[in-house]
């Protein structure tokens, strides 16, 4: 036997305070009782404040509560083997893990800003598969695709400017290695959303998009940061801050590069849409053009579907009521 929600049965710990609740109900009902009516009279005075009635009526009201838990719980046993197919689109993600990321324009900062917009598009994915891919002077695949959220959140989450060995900003390697991931699926519509503020120091990112197009990957670019920019605070490893600076001692402040992102996204037939505040620019995208694609089937596997037993616990606690009721 399996339950399908097994963190419900922790309500059954409910069952400790209830117990001394009722101990408590009638030990007061009895004092109160007691003020009237001499003990050896309460069976015919009041029935029901017999220690057996009383008992027997306490035991029914815990057994209704912890079958209604268990029966909330959905227990199964018992399976069959169903053929489950999974359709969806094929998403890859290019998160810029640069230090210019780590600027505070956009609140928290732009990385954790992006990891937020990308939590919240994935509690809109019914089948379809997300990949990763880190980028900043070099571009590596973090996390294959894959339709087990969980574990793509897992390194979402452990994203951060140490997750790229090479510094520097570098789109046109995270293209790349894009065209490298999704020339070995067989979707009907490849996707590549780079999240990035365009501060393309390396590389040319309009060359490396003109083969992804010739490969048939649309590529959506969202800008992260605004235009005014602001200065980039780093973490040391004794935990203090400071801003970065070039080798000339002076501030080095990082701006959103909107024109360049426009380019990448127009040279590919997709889209740019810019983060910033409350505004998501992934979840615009997904919402407006990704969830609208052409369906590929990229799953299909035997998986066990259990029998659902909950009824069988549900009908007890409506039969204790009912006696309990009659009695």
């Amino acid at each position: 036997m399996r339950f399908a929600e097994p963190q419900i049965l922790n309500f059954l710990f409910f069952l400790i305070p209830l117990v001394y609740f009722l101990f408590w109900a009638r030990q007061r009902r009895a004092k109160r009782l007691s003020q009237f009516v001499d003990t050896p009279l309460w069976p015919a005075v009041a029935p029901l404040a017999a220690k057996r009635k009383e008992g027997r009526r306490a035991i029914w009201i815990l057994s209704v509560y912890a079958l209604g838990v268990i029966a909330w719980a959905r227990p199964q046993w018992g399976f069959e083997w169903q053929e489950v197919k999974r359709e969806g689109v094929d998403i890859l993600l290019a998160v810029d893990v640069s230090k210019s990321m780590l600027t505070a324009d956009v609140r928290p900062n732009r990385l954790e800003r992006t990891k937020l917009a990308i939590r919240d598009v994935l509690k809109k994915l019914h089948g379809d598969r997300v990949g990763l891919i880190a980028f900043a002077g070099d571009a590596f695949l973090v996390c294959p695709l894959t339709a087990d959220y969980s574990g793509f959140l897992l390194n979402l989450d452990d994203l951060s400017p140490d997750s790229v060995p090479r510094g520097g900003t570098d789109i046109s390697a995270a293209i790349q290695e894009a065209v490298r991931v999704e020339s070995k699926t067989q979707s009907k519509y490849k996707v590549l959303v780079i999240a990035t503020d365009g501060d393309d120091l390396e590389g040319d990112a309009l060359a490396a998009a003109r083969k992804a197009k010739e490969k048939g990957i649309a590529i959506y670019c969202v800008g992260i940061g605004t235009a005014e920019g602001d200065l980039i605070q780093v973490t040391d490893d004794q935990g203090a801050k400071s801003f970065l600076k070039d080798g000339n001692e002076n501030f080095i402040k990082s701006r959103l590069n909107e024109n360049l992102l426009q380019k990448i996204a127009l040279e590919t037939g997709g889209v740019y849409a810019r983060m910033g505040g409350a505004q998501s620019g992934i979840e615009q995208i997904y919402d407006q053009y990704l969830s609208k694609q052409e369906k590929t089937e990229s799953d299909q596997r035997m998986e066990k579907i259990y029998f659902e037993r909950f009824q069988i616990p549900l009908l007890l606690a409506f039969a204790l009521l009912i006696g309990e009721s009659l009695i």
